[in-house]
């Protein structure tokens, strides 16, 4: 059974998931799964997940650890014990997926790996999700988001053009690992379909890094060249990026002619339209100081909020820049449910994120909570039944 309250109904209810990972790429790939009404077993060692003793903390429980455990239930296994071990190993038989983001050789190690388990059942899809891949010069080496943001090209496109290389502000290599992770799964479920017989997916972060840059791979492709940091602005178009008004920022997107000509009519200046300085994306890339001048010179005289009626009412991209505490409370946030209220059997009740697809006919909200260590351990052993 599903911990979701409401999986009945959902895309992928009566699949489950074996889930060995812990920290974050493995967690958030299962999560999605579960949001989906995937039954998500999730194996901790003892000590738990190393996220549950993570912060920040909400009355001694982590909040990341609820945030990306969410609808999956828990029991704890030492997998150095032949007893769990067996436990383990007859959930993989009865399972249809299993998930572990070990580094490469420790779950052969533990006699979890990709051998074992399809010996024990030929129709498991097995994903292993690590830094660098299964195989390759790298395998072996640990990897954290900062490294693979480093290696991967996209810190050196982020930031501004004289400031050093930056970190985009969330743990992207772990979180766009779990997309294409829970991705391919689905893609092997479908393929066995098909077959009857599983598939072992090898998804290393570094190749799902690169894999999410198709504008950056494509530039270097186009010129031969690396792109380098152009702040919040585009490198083939103009204006775009961020721009001052009265009380604070804003931000603007134009990448074609008719926009443009949109904008200089906004702004009150239609000429800008006509001069052959900025007939091409190129040419107004080269003329981005006196855009940007006369851009400024009409809104520094409005509030962001107005400038952006203005700019959206005429048909221009524009923003307001919001912080996560706006835009997780935003009229639109609530009407399309971003955030779902579960209920914790310590914290009472939470909001935890849900994936964001909406499935026609199914209804969103009905996750479970983050499982508390162990907490199903009776009720995944009986399901077992004379197996343990």
């Amino acid at each position: 059974m599903s911990a979701g309250a409401s999986a009945s109904a959902r895309p992928l209810t009566g699949v489950r998931v074996l889930d060995f990972s812990r920290v974050l790429a493995g967690p958030y790939c299962t999560a999605l799964l579960a949001d989906l009404g995937a039954d998500v077993i999730k194996v901790e060692p003892p000590a738990g997940d190393d996220y549950r003793h993570v912060g920040p903390f909400v009355d001694g429980e982590s909040a990341l650890f609820l945030s990306v455990n969410r609808g999956k239930r828990s029991i704890a296994l030492d997998l150095g014990r032949p007893e769990d071990l067996a436990i383990a190993q007859a959930l993989a038989a009865r399972s249809d997926v299993v998930v572990e983001n070990f580094r490469p050789g420790v779950a052969d190690r533990l006699a979890i790996g990709w051998k074992d388990l399809s010996r024990i059942n030929p129709k498991l899809v097995y994903a292993s999700i690590s830094g660098f891949g299964q195989d390759g010069a790298l395998a072996a080496r640990p990897a954290y988001d900062i490294i693979l943001q480093a290696m991967s090209g996209i810190m050196s496109v982020t930031g501004a053009p004289d400031g050093p290389p930056m970190l985009v502000g969330e743990s992207i290599a772990d979180v766009v690992a779990g997309l294409f992770g829970s991705w391919s799964i689905l893609a092997a479920l479908l393929e066995r379909q098909r077959t009857g017989i599983g598939r072992h997916v090898d998804l290393a972060m570094l190749d799902a890094m690169v894999a999410v840059q198709p504008l950056v791979v494509a530039r270097y492709l186009a010129s031969g060249e690396a792109p380098r940091r152009v702040g919040n602005r585009h490198a083939l178009s103009a204006p775009f990026g961020a721009f001052r008004a009265r009380d604070g920022m804003f931000v603007l997107a134009v990448l074609n002619n008719k926009l443009f000509a949109t904008l200089a009519g906004c702004i009150g200046r239609p000429e800008l339209a006509h001069d052959e300085r900025f007939a091409t994306d190129a040419g107004r890339l080269a003329g981005e100081a006196v855009l940007r001048a006369a851009i400024e010179a009409w809104s520094s005289a409005l509030g962001a909020s107005e400038a952006v009626a203005a700019l959206v009412g005429a048909g221009v991209p524009a923003a307001e820049i919001q912080d996560m505490a706006e835009a997780l409370t935003s009229p639109h946030a609530e009407q399309r449910g971003l955030l779902q209220e579960t209920r914790h059997p310590l914290l009472g009740t939470l909001r935890v994120p849900e994936q964001p697809a909406h499935f026609g006919g199914v209804a969103r909200g009905g996750i479970a909570p983050a499982p508390s260590l162990d907490a199903h351990r009776h009720e995944i052993l009986a399901e077992l039944g004379g197996a343990h």
